[in-house]
């Protein structure tokens, strides 16, 4: 049953981020459309320079709660101080953003400081409402994040969309640049109500302020809220070095910006099958239980879902840029562009997975120390590679610093994870993994020429998607994640 449970959430959580997708390849799309270059690098920045601040806030939070919520007896009570821990920490990191983003002389006189502000309101809901997913994912009721999350996103997108239609194109008036940001908050604000509602129903939320409880996740919370921030160092501090580095930092971050904003559906496909892998890998480690096979599958299944976002990357770089902006964010002969970076970031893409299951390894063992001493090596060279070659490269340079990070950390992290709890790996199902991998890449490379234009490559994701079905099928990749004795491996 967990094993069907865990499959379910998975895939509920990847069909949320599949349409999510969508959505926002149409939202990157009209933002791109009907604001300026500039300005669209001024969006870009806004929302950069707020993650490294949202994961400030997160401090650790979900996981640890997920964690805990699985293990604890009165989960009202750790839900509830779950509540209350994110929402100093999410006021405290917000005041400490926009004083920053004001007080900074190389942001004066641009429109950043506003745009921060306005978008402020994203991560505000978003975070609010995240710290209430822990009560959908111990309870594996994740359709109701998919509701929310979705309704969140037509929202924006259909707000920002109508712009559109009016004609609005190119856009250089500011005042337009915030009321897209702030569409955005509205959306946020509609995923808060919902998860909220949607919550209450699964879990008696008691407005009862326990300090002993709090104590306890905040102290256990804490190493890994370091651990997080460390990561945000490492993924995302790029953007606002970049902004504070380059004197052209608008148009840099906006072709940038939005192959980030790719590469981050990347990102966080591993981490909702992570999460819903981590009640159950948590109740049975507790219990002394054999989690060689669980933490096996999980690791195919990662290989599998990194080999796909990366062929992807790699080889349909172009066209997918092409359907999500403009040809203004296209390479040209001797000056790369946002297909240029996507292709870099194929392989960040596909390490991200193990790096996420070495660090969930860690955290399911309570090995903060370790956890934070080598995601701080990682933020520390990233900063480091990050200001020697973004003032000369641009984002070039820190896209080549996000693939040396991303190698060590994988290396570093798996070695420490495989000493720490071992995995069972069926050579049966990583052949089938390499196989896939190698069918694909293949019939992508052979499909690029085909590709001339947005409606043959929304054709070509669509073909692509149904064959990926019909051949995980036929070679029963779907069966990985079943028990082993219906799978038939030994």
């Amino acid at each position: 049953m967990p094993s069907r449970q865990i499959a379910s959430s998975t895939l509920w959580q990847l069909s949320s981020q599949v349409v999510m997708a969508a959505l926002s390849i149409l939202t990157v799309k009209f933002v791109a459309i009907g604001l300026s270059k500039e300005l669209a690098g001024n969006y870009n920045s806004a929302y950069g320079f707020l993650q490294l601040f949202g994961i400030l806030a997160d401090f650790g939070l979900y996981a640890v709660g997920v964690r805990e919520m699985a293990r604890a007896k009165d989960r009202s009570a750790v839900l509830c101080a779950l509540i209350i821990i994110r929402s100093v920490i999410l006021l405290f990191s917000l005041t400490l953003a926009l004083a920053l983003v004001w007080l900074l002389p190389q942001w004066q006189g641009t429109p950043l400081p506003l745009s921060v502000t306005v978008a402020a309101l994203v991560p505000l809901f978003t975070l609010l409402a995240g710290i209430l997913r822990t009560v959908f994912q111990v309870h594996h009721k994740m359709q109701y994040v998919f509701l929310a999350e979705v309704t969140q996103r037509i929202i924006t997108t259909g707000l920002i969309a109508l712009f559109i239609v009016a004609g609005v194109r190119g856009s250089s008036d500011v005042r337009l640049l915030n009321v897209f940001l702030f569409i955005g908050g509205l959306g946020a604000f509609v995923l808060l109500l919902i998860s909220l509602a949607a919550s209450s129903r699964l879990e008696r939320i008691q407005w009862r302020r326990d300090p002993a409880v709090i104590r306890s996740v905040l102290r256990q919370s804490v190493p890994f809220g370091v651990a997080f921030l460390c990561m945000a160092l490492y993924r995302q501090i790029d953007v606002t070095m970049i902004a504070l580095l380059r004197p052209d930092f608008e148009i840099q971050n906006a072709e940038y910006g939005f192959v980030l904003r790719m590469v981050e559906m990347g990102y966080v496909i591993p981490t909702f099958l992570l999460n819903s892998v981590l009640p159950t890998l948590s109740e049975r480690d507790a219990r002394g239980e054999d989690t060689r096979e669980l933490l096996g599958k999980t690791l195919i299944v990662l290989l599998l879902l990194g080999a796909i976002a990366a062929l992807f990357s790699a080889l349909w770089a172009r066209p997918l840029i092409e359907l999500l902006t403009t040809d203004a964010y296209l390479s040209t002969p001797g000056k790369p562009g946002s297909d240029t970076a996507l292709r870099l970031m194929a392989l960040p893409i596909f390490l991200n997975g193990l790096v996420q299951y070495g660090f969930y390894v860690l955290l399911n063992r309570g090995q903060s120390k370790p956890l934070v001493k080598i995601l701080g090596s990682a933020a520390v060279l990233s900063i480091g590679l990050n200001g020697l070659l973004i003032p000369s490269y641009g984002y070039i340079g820190a896209t080549t610093t996000s693939n040396i990070v991303h190698v060590l950390l994988t290396i570093t992290l798996m070695v420490r994870a495989s000493r720490t709890m071992a995995a069972h790996i069926f050579a049966q199902a990583l052949l089938k993994i390499f196989l896939f991998a190698c069918v694909l890449g293949v019939g992508l490379w052979k499909a690029v020429p085909l590709l001339t234009s947005e409606i043959p490559t929304v054709i070509g994701l669509v073909a692509a998607s149904i064959a990926m079905t019909v051949f995980m099928f036929a070679v029963r990749i779907h069966t990985i994640f079943l028990p082993t004795k219906t799978v038939g491996m030994p």
